[in-house]
């Protein structure tokens, strides 16, 4: 099938297109567990059709389609040897170009794909790790996770559609890219917590974060990237004119795979300097340098692992990076970890959003033994640290039903917040999807508009002060002291009984004229 190489793909198309490769290989049940497979395929595409369009602008520059193909290529060698980018995004090699990979044979396919991959990270060295994590010639007990029979079905429905410059912008691509993720999200159940935060919640902590020109967002557990992204489009959207200060972005993911996901998200979005890098962040912190200490921040943004275990007393005591000086939390959930660490993670006037487990603001609360817990909440609720606690509603995380809140952390509360916490109960903003609920549009409008105001709204918002939190022993769950629900009407005792005999009287007459019916009827 020949491409129109001038078509201009919708965002329609590009989320519907790749889904229909998916699940080509085993059907819609199966397609998610062969994203390691499919997200990579697509990349390369992109890629490929991105670095001919390139080539193409310097045929047209030199006049000589010979003469540029060896510029290019000599500059690319340059490049290498001295550390520097290249005249092209990402080089591609004719032995590998996707036109290659479309038209072989599918003897071997498998082998060939790999190849093509590893080849093209060794050329590009800010794709190792990225394209060639997987290998297309696996076997599983003896037997090959994807056959070349499949594998190259879906090359064929891949290749159905240029992905070059021109054909589909990186805004449109990257959002049918997270189409995609989201897709493997539904199918994946519990999983697909580790690399997928519901669209929603990211578009409500973009807003809240609402971030400035000229600033640096940081994501310390950032799965696929949809976090930090969703702030950096948010930027875009609201100052157009001022692209190239736009924040730069830094995540750390300790998954290969996932970070690979993300790395790919980034440059779908066009994101060529967001520096993303693979590791465990609690115990090996890739943004600090030892004797410089921490990398620090204007914002950080984390829906990390709720409930982590496997931090133990010696690992907090012993960090070295001094995150976890407000207390040690329990071995059994390393929530106020995280909090701790994104907390040592701002600069003296940043900002953080960071989704956790709704226990998190509430364990410990009222119970007369001690709690580990509490007592760092106390401390951050003390030092007057937690700026705003939401409340989101049940059902909306792929790896719970549990509802989540965002703790908003601020390092330099203004002078009319300070003593003072708002606490919004966001849980009625949702509408019922499958196999999740949805956070409403109307939910984030309201959320981010009663936050950046300031507001106490009744079934919404309410700013308590410390005092209050005191009283209430640290627990700090919006639901406590926002009521969302219809306030209860007591009726007057006589007006119930009156009621009551009406109905009988009702009903004995609609016996009466039932029985006469019967009656003639001679029934």
């Amino acid at each position: 099938m020949a491409l129109n190489i001038d078509e201009h793909l919708s965002i329609s198309a590009l989320e519907t297109w790749p889904w229909d490769a998916a699940c080509a290989i085993r059907g819609a049940t199966d397609a998610p567990q062969y994203k390691d497979f499919i997200l990579p395929l697509i990349f390369y595409k992109r890629l490929s059709d991105v670095f001919d369009d390139e080539c193409s602008q310097y045929y047209q520059d030199y006049g000589d389609e010979e003469l540029a193909r060896t510029i290019i290529e000599e500059d690319h060698r340059q490049a290498l040897e001295e550390g520097r980018a290249p005249i092209v995004r990402f080089f591609i090699p004719v032995q590998y170009h996707w036109s290659k990979i479309r038209n072989h044979s599918k003897d071997e396919l498998g082998e060939f794909v790999t190849n093509a991959m590893r080849t093209v990270a060794l050329l590009n060295p800010s794709l190792k790790g990225v394209i060639d994590v997987k290998d297309y010639n696996e076997r599983q007990s003896g037997q090959r996770t994807l056959d070349d029979d499949p594998l190259y079905k879906l090359i064929e429905i891949i290749s159905r559609h240029r992905l070059g410059l021109l054909n589909a912008e990186p805004d449109i691509l990257g959002r049918a890219y997270e189409y995609l993720l989201r897709k493997f999200a539904e199918g994946q159940g519990q999983s697909a917590g580790e690399f997928y935060t519901p669209k929603e919640v990211g578009d409500l902590i973009a807003e809240l974060l609402n971030p400035r020109p000229s600033t640096r967002i940081y994501d310390p557990a950032c799965g696929s990237g949809g976090l930090l992204i969703k702030a950096r489009h948010l930027f875009e959207q609201r100052h157009p004119e001022s692209r190239s200060r736009a924040p730069q972005l830094s995540g750390q993911e300790w998954n290969p795979t996932t970070y690979a996901m993300a790395k790919m998200n980034m440059f779908l979005h066009d994101y060529v300097g967001a520096q993303i890098a693979v590791g465990d962040t609690m115990r090996n912190p890739v943004f600090a340098a030892k004797g410089a200490g921490l990398h620090t921040f204007d914002y950080v943004t984390a829906n990390p692992m709720w409930n982590q275990d496997g931090f133990d007393d010696t690992f907090y005591d012993k960090d070295v990076w001094k995150r976890f000086e407000q207390g040690t939390p329990p071995t059994n959930s390393a929530d106020w970890g995280w909090l701790q660490l994104i907390h040592a993670s701002l600069n003296e006037a940043g900002r953080a959003a960071i989704v956790l487990d709704t226990g998190a603001v509430s364990r410990g609360s009222g119970s007369q033994n001690s709690n580990r817990e509490r007592e760092i909440r106390k401390k951050f609720v003390e030092n007057d640290l937690i700026e705003c606690v939401i409340l989101l509603p049940e059902n909306l995380f792929y790896n719970t039903s549990a509802p989540g809140i965002i703790i908003l952390l601020n390092k330099a509360k203004p002078a009319e917040r300070k003593n003072q916490i708002l606490l919004i109960n966001a849980s009625r903003y949702f509408v019922k999807r499958k196999p999740k609920n949805e956070l409403t549009a109307e939910g984030i409008a309201a959320a981010a508009e009663v936050y950046h105001n300031w507001e106490t709204r009744e079934k919404l918002s309410r700013a308590i002060s410390l005092e209050k939190a005191r009283t209430t022993d640290y627990n700090l769950s919006p639901s406590q002291f926002v009521d969302v629900g219809d306030a209860v009407v007591h009726r007057p005792l006589r007006e119930i009984l009156a009621d009551l005999e009406a109905a009988k009287e009702e009903r004995e007459l609609a016996d009466r004229e039932l029985a006469k019916l019967v009656a003639k009827l001679g029934l």
